[in-house]
């Protein structure tokens, strides 16, 4: 299942990847546990999750570890090594937790069920069911946390578009669903296939693995045509966006050398995207890294503003009662402040310190931050000379409903700012496939600019019609279109997820009904 993820893109590998988790699930039967059992059961299923979340999550995420070396923050090499494997340890956990509830929780259906009378192809779709409704709540559940980024649906993206499709509609828990659910089925059959002594076992093979065929040649062939339906954008809506990729390395980003470096080339690619008559200039995260106060006061970059009198959305920093944001801010073509998004979901120990009242000196070794910034209020939507807009920054592409919540508002088209600096192409590559799928769930254009790669413009079909190269410095114009009508998605959120446990409910409370006595 990791290997599904970009950017390897072995995207195949995540309808079948799932399958060794749920034959241990149909092979295990627990049955009524006593006091003294318990234990055991807990510590099995750990182990379970261990073995296939440590794998997904560890393989996806171990982009992470290119935080190392922070010796450019006078971190210590060998702090700066603990400080990586802690975070890609941390978020790995994280995921094996997620997998470690849901096998109690098909062991919780297991156990309630197991004297029930009921027919066994009911019983087994019933499981079925529970077990796709509970996968895609606990991932919901986990995007609310402060650690997220890889639900199973985004194993897809970017390239699998028809199947992606669907996310407007039902956002990334529909597709998470599809590829559950059809893991289960696979390995229903393959377990009638191989063991005869399960209580899951009705001696039926084909229907199962016929059912998960025709289930993957719906969702692509749905998929398919829901991509064809027409975009419909007419040239009055658009908007020719400018976007600048600095390349600035985060080893230098933050002394006068980089200083130096982003004002020259932020301001150069500014000159020449007002040269070709863009409307307005995208930068990415943190672009100048100073406050908006200082960029006013000391900034070659701000004067071109004045000179040119092209509006701008720029990363920096602004203040917020006694603490500084992260945001983005859009300055009209007479340098005027006239909208601001502060970030609102920061990255653990990059932004801040989690539970720092409660932890206080231990994490704040294991933390390179002098200062911790604060979170943005929400919801959020950034005024622009063109119309709202939702934004993303960073970290937040994993989190769809913070998107969701700003179309809520009146955003018309998605800005993405973002810097992947010092991480691996890896991340980048995940970072665009995210975004890619969040274009297609608010069924809006997306202008992403990012520091070091992958910069990109994205329609609503998540079709990329550019995307930057790695760690070079590029400027790129073109038109993105500005869109009111809501999805689905947009519309009503995780309704799916909803209605999968409504009807798991419905079939438990039916099983429970035939349970038989002793």
């Amino acid at each position: 299942m990791g290997l599904a993820t970009a950017s390897l893109g072995w995207t195949y590998a995540a309808w079948f990847g799932q399958i060794p988790l749920w034959l241990w699930v149909f092979r295990a039967n627990p049955t009524k546990l006593n006091f003294t059992q318990l234990k055991q059961f807990l510590i099995s299923r750990l182990i379970t999750a261990i073995a296939w979340g440590g794998g997904f999550y560890g393989i996806a995420l171990f982009w992470i570890t290119g935080v190392h070396p922070l010796t450019w923050l006078g971190v210590p090499w060998l702090a700066s090594l603990a400080i990586a494997a802690f975070c890609w340890l941390a978020i790995t956990a994280w995921g094996i937790v997620l997998v470690w509830v849901w096998l109690l929780a098909m062991a919780a259906c297991q156990i309630t069920t197991a004297r029930t009378t009921v027919n066994p192809i009911f019983r087994n779709l019933s499981f079925i069911l529970w077990g796709t409704a509970s996968w895609c709540t606990l991932e919901i559940l986990w995007s609310h946390s402060i650690l997220w980024w890889s639900p199973v649906a985004y194993t897809q993206s970017p390239s699998q578009l028809h199947f992606l499709q669907w996310g407007a509609l039902g956002g990334p828990a529909l597709l998470t669903a599809f590829i559950v659910a059809i893991n289960g089925l696979l390995a229903l059959g393959l377990t009638n296939s191989l063991d005869t002594k399960t209580t899951n076992n009705d001696g039926r093979i084909w229907p199962y693995l016929f059912l998960a065929m025709v289930m993957w040649l719906g969702c692509q062939g749905g998929g398919w045509l829901l991509y064809q339906k027409p975009l419909a954008d007419v040239p009055e809506q658009s908007i020719n966006v400018g976007i600048i990729q600095g390349n600035i390395p985060n080893q230098i980003k933050f002394n006068s050398e980089g200083w130096r470096r982003a004002i020259a080339g932020y301001t150069e690619g500014y000159e020449k995207l007002a040269g070709q008559g863009v409307d307005i200039v995208l930068t990415p995260e943190g672009a100048l890294p100073y406050l908006w106060e200082t960029v006013v006061a000391r900034s070659g970059f701000y004067q071109a503003i004045l000179q040119t009198q092209v509006p701008v959305w720029l990363g920096a920093y602004g203040t917020k009662g006694d603490g500084y944001t992260n945001s983005l801010f859009t300055i009209d073509s007479q340098g005027q402040l006239r909208g601001r998004y502060d970030k609102v979901k920061l990255v653990p120990l990059g932004e801040y310190i989690p539970l720092s009242n409660v932890l206080g000196q231990l994490i704040q070794r294991l933390s390179p931050l002098k200062e911790q910034l604060l979170p943005g209020d929400r919801p959020q939507v950034l005024p622009t000379p063109f119309g709202p807009a939702a934004v993303v920054i960073c970290y937040e592409s994993a989190f769809p409903h913070l998107l969701r919540a700003q179309l809520l508002q009146g955003g018309e088209f998605i800005l993405s700012s973002a810097n992947n600096a010092h991480y691996s192409d890896t991340m980048a590559a995940q970072h665009h496939a995210l975004d890619v799928m969040r274009a297609i769930e608010g069924d809006r254009w997306l202008a992403r600019a990012t520091n070091t790669g992958l910069s990109a413009i994205i329609n609503p079909r998540g079709e990329t019609l550019w995307l930057s190269a790695m760690n070079q410095y590029q400027i790129h114009a073109a038109p993105i279109y500005r869109r009111q009508h809501l999805s689905p998605y947009s519309r009503w959120g995780d309704w799916l997820v909803v209605l999968l446990l409504i009807l798991s409910a419905i079939a438990w409370f039916y099983s429970l009904g035939t349970r038989t006595h002793f």
